[in-house]
């Protein structure tokens, strides 16, 4: 039987309909999803009814899971991340353009997030197409693109540099503050997708300069690429319903966590899948 897959924006995400993610997954409907996962960056699946160790046991196909360096897992079910923003929360988590452990220097293949409870209104989610910000670049930005190392630290990191605790923004959870020490991770600037061999403009929110350059000469360029990235024709906007699931590769795929639902309350379970070391157009990793 074929996938049921409609996509949503002329750029990126598709709605997959007809199937329960709560069952086994067979070698045939696995390479289904992983198609329409390639084509289409990020998927979406409405009315599912997933215990944490389900929702573990479908990302298991896509990969080894991925523990967070600086969120704990649910003690039942430690791969799970749960995300929780209550009532009383100021800041969420998630917001900013973003792929997933970018500051890792084998950052998430792929993210697997279910909402349990939203707001009746806000707390939608961003996504952008890396691939359409680099192939709107003129071909001289991108030769100049090509050329460039981004440094990235991840935003436990960043606050911790500014004296800032994590833990204490993200009051609601289970977080852990980074180390003095906390490393940063070179990328190409320009990726190439493992799997599809096309090439990407990896920037986020984690990306604080371009290697060997300082971060005035780099804050405008950065802004610029991010900017470019995430233009309203490279993005989608998904809206969350208790039951909804949402798989997207981070190889390809940046997102971003609207905060406008304050004195409400949402709370998600997030399974990350590993992933590989970026390589750069001319194949050879950073």
């Amino acid at each position: 039987m074929s996938l049921d897959c409609e996509p949503l924006s002329g750029a990126l995400g598709a709605t997959v309909r007809g199937i329960d993610l709560s069952e086994p997954i067979d070698a045939s409907r696995f390479q289904q999803l992983n198609a329409a996962l390639l084509e289409h960056g990020v998927l979406f699946f409405h009315d599912q009814q997933l215990t944490p160790a389900q929702q573990v046991a479908f990302a298991r196909h896509f990969g080894d899971i991925h523990y967070h360096p600086h969120v704990q897992g649910l003690a039942e079910q430690p791969e799970v991340m749960e995300i929780l923003k209550t009532e009383t929360d100021t800041v969420n988590f998630g917001a900013g353009w973003h792929s997933d452990q970018m500051f890792l220097d084998e950052p998430a293949m792929g993210t697997c997030l279910y909402a349990l409870e939203v707001p009746a209104a806000g707390g939608d989610t961003l996504f952008a197409c890396m691939r359409a910000g680099y192939r709107s670049l003129s071909p001289a930005m991108q030769r100049l693109a090509r050329g460039l190392k981004t440094v990235n630290l991840s935003v436990a990191g960043q606050q911790q540099r500014r004296g800032q605790s994590s833990v204490a923004t993200y009051s609601s959870m289970r977080t852990r503050d980074a180390g003095a020490d906390e490393p940063t991770a070179v990328h190409p600037l320009v990726r190439t997708h493992p799997q599809t061999g096309e090439d990407v403009l990896y920037i986020g929110i984690h990306t604080l300069t371009f290697l060997d350059h300082t971060p005035q000469e780099s804050r405008a360029l950065i802004d610029f690429l991010l900017d470019q990235v995430t233009r309203p024709e490279h993005t989608c906007r998904f809206r969350w319903r208790a039951g909804s699931l949402a798989l997207w590769d981070n190889r390809r795929v940046l997102h971003n966590a609207i905060n406008d639902y304050p004195g409400k309350r949402r709370r998600m379970h997030r399974v990350t899948v590993v992933g590989d070391r970026p390589v750069s157009v001319n194949r050879t990793a950073a």
